[in-house]
């Protein structure tokens, strides 16, 4: 797989934005979806990659720098038709260790807490993130789990 830095202006990339903002959206309501939009992971603060395999996109995944040495996981997502493949735990391995490369002490991310974010919260927890409490803007919610993984 080839992971790039991707400016999303692509429109396979801008696909499997939409589709992972349709499916947080039909998961969770308003106040407790947090995926950002097209315009949001375009911001100063985000960089966000997409993956690759013979031309065709399998996932994505973005690193939001809240200060110098903590970053929030966004946008994780594997495309529909590349699921159960080792697609995310590539993209997540790539992004520690861009935040290591940066100097993070950590990297922090919310889920949802219901039963169709298990194999996300799974897949965190294999890695080695911890439950904490609500960072950075986030205040506590039912609907919302918080990790931490200190590098």
């Amino acid at each position: 797989m080839e992971i790039k830095v991707d400016d999303l202006s692509g429109s396979e990339v801008r696909a499997l934005i939409m589709e992972h903002l349709l499916h947080m959206q039909s998961l969770s309501p308003p106040e407790s979806t947090h995926a950002l939009n097209l315009d949001g992971l375009k911001k100063p603060d985000v960089t966000f990659w997409s993956g690759w395999e013979q031309g065709e996109i399998v996932g994505c995944g973005a690193l939001k720098e809240l200060d110098t040495q903590h970053g929030e996981l966004k946008s994780m997502r594997t495309s529909s038709a590349h699921h159960r493949k080792g697609v995310a735990k590539r993209i997540l391995e790539h992004i520690i260790n861009e935040a290591k490369q940066r100097g993070y002490t950590r990297i922090s991310l919310e889920t949802g807490s219901m039963e169709a974010f298990e194999p996300a919260r799974k897949l965190y927890e294999n890695f080695g993130f911890q439950y904490c409490k609500p960072f950075a803007n986030y205040t506590d919610d039912p609907l919302s789990s918080f990790m931490t993984l200190e590098l």
